[in-house]
């Protein structure tokens, strides 16, 4: 018995939303090696309970009211070096799973696929490999290199997805409306964007901003 219980993964799930994690609970209850032993619904719980917990492997999704997922692993990983972090995402873009494995996660995985590839992503995670489904490895590797957008050029095209006109842009971030079209002159060649609403498409699609 001692011996099964050794080999046996434990898991901490967290995630905002209730649902989610009582599916998850559900989905491993019926694995022999794995046991969910704790869950937390925000980031700042997250490290509460790693700590007492110390899982193998926990679950971390992204979007969280807190803090940010990122920000947990990150905080979990400079306290707990070894810890194993799969994070959970609805959105595939290259620049959150990039800034989600700097900040320490080992695994990457849409929760459109949890149902076919949790388990397996658990079991590599726990085996100290990395899991990230292929297609986003690829979209990292393509982009890495390029210059990144700086967090003012983020903040204007932040404003600009919300529909908002150059002036209202320069308003709300006390600058004028040359800056802001000096902003935008330089992110789309960034973003290889044709103009504003394909700057905005494509920043969506990679993750640099979240509707």
């Amino acid at each position: 018995m001692n011996t099964f219980q050794q080999d046996v993964i434990r898991i901490m799930t967290v995630d905002d939303h209730q649902l989610l994690r009582e599916g998850i609970v559900a989905m491993l209850g019926c694995r022999d090696d794995m046991r969910v032993v704790g869950q937390a619904s925000s980031g700042q719980q997250a490290i509460e309970n790693f700590r007492q917990l110390r899982p193998d492997v926990t679950l971390m999704d992204l979007r969280m009211p807190d803090m940010s997922g990122i920000e947990a692993i990150s905080a979990i990983r400079s306290e707990f070096s070894n810890a194993r972090i799969v994070a959970l995402t609805t959105y595939a873009g290259d620049v959150r799973a990039a800034a989600a494995l700097k900040a320490g996660a080992a695994g990457y995985l849409l929760k459109n696929l949890v149902r076919k590839d949790l388990v397996e992503t658990i079991r590599t995670v726990h085996a100290g490999k990395r899991s990230v489904p292929i297609e986003i490895a690829t979209e990292i590797a393509e982009h890495v290199g390029e210059d990144n957008l700086t967090m003012r050029e983020i903040a204007v095209l932040r404003r600009v997805a919300a529909g908002k006109s150059n002036k209202l842009v320069a308003a709300e971030l006390h600058i004028s409306e040359g800056t802001v079209k000096t902003h935008m002159k330089s992110i789309l060649p960034k973003l290889d964007a044709s103009d504003r609403t394909h700057a905005v498409t494509i920043a969506l699609r990679r993750g640099i901003l979240e509707l």
